[in-house]
């Protein structure tokens, strides 16, 4: 969605506006093209993506990435004021929430069925324990 966003802000764009608005070495590289990277300029990398293979882990890592979504959401909402940009921000955040809160519950149902003295003593997916 924010790709669409960005090509339709984009699309019609002249050569004064592109050079203007500081486009332009964007432009170089991409044309108007979805080049995905971060406001800073760094380039999206499969490494964003963490997993470890535990539960426990995997699931508070998600969390952590819905609520830098939802914040990367709300400084958008505090810079913009077009609504055909705001509105689809305002969907994306309100689905981070949702899915913050999913996680959530996915977590508490992990943890309610393991052994609570061994949250983090190993990895049930692996590791069984002899006692």
């Amino acid at each position: 969605m924010v790709s669409a966003i960005v090509y339709q802000l984009t699309r019609n764009l002249s050569m004064e506006e592109i050079k203007r608005n500081g486009f332009d070495t964007y432009f170089v590289d991409h044309t108007t093209g979805i080049y995905p990277q971060a406001a800073a300029g760094i380039p999206f990398s499969a490494a964003v993506l963490q997993s470890k293979g535990d539960a426990i882990t995997d699931l508070v890592e998600d969390l952590a990435a819905e609520q830098k979504a939802r914040t990367t959401y709300d400084n958008i909402i505090r810079l913009v004021d077009d609504p055909d940009v705001l509105d689809p921000i305002w969907f994306l955040r309100e689905r981070e929430i949702v899915h913050f809160q999913r996680f959530g519950e996915a977590l508490r149902v992990v943890q309610d069925n393991l052994n609570s003295k061994n949250f983090y003593a190993f990895n049930p997916s692996f590791d069984k324990v002899n006692k």
